[in-house]
């Protein structure tokens, strides 16, 4: 019992450190919920399964240990993807696809990152690829430049 008790406790450490290494994405309607209960900014990963670009985002940056600490501790996660138009969920009254919510955001382009601010009534737009520490560097700048206010 002793020895399955310590393999239990290594195993749920093991999982444990491994959740923490992965940005926690959501979908949309569940970022919005989470933001209802503990309001923070919301940053939308706005992609399409073709984007190369993209891709290189998820393998290069999105797995950063800083870009994976910094996104789970200052925002809610979305993965967006422009071109889904069978996925719908309601958001301030009306119903939306993932493909008509990026086009209501104004993305024209991928990869994409859209934050939303928390009372959900501002949004600033954040497009192309971006290495790990210029995309936190860019983010911090967009953030300042875009939610803080003017004195």
């Amino acid at each position: 019992m002793k020895y399955f008790s310590i393999i239990l406790l290594g195993l749920l450490l093991s999982t444990s450190a491994l959740a923490q290494g992965q940005i926690e994405w959501l979908k949309f309607e569940e970022a919005i919920a989470a933001n209802a209960q503990n309001p923070k900014m919301i940053l939308v990963d706005v992609y399409t399964d073709w984007c190369g670009w993209c891709k290189k985002m998820d393998k290069e940056t999105f797995t950063d240990t800083k870009v994976v600490e910094y996104i789970n501790s200052n925002f809610y996660a979305v993965k967006l993807n422009a071109e889904d138009t069978k996925r719908t969920f309601e958001f301030m009254g009306k119903t939306y696809n993932e493909a008509q919510m990026a086009a209501a955001m104004r993305v024209r382009s991928y990869p994409n990152f859209v934050i939303i601010e928390p009372k959900l009534q501002n949004i600033a737009q954040m497009p192309g690829y971006r290495p790990a520490s210029e995309f936190l560097t860019s983010l911090d700048e967009l953030i300042e430049k875009a939610f803080k206010p003017k004195l």
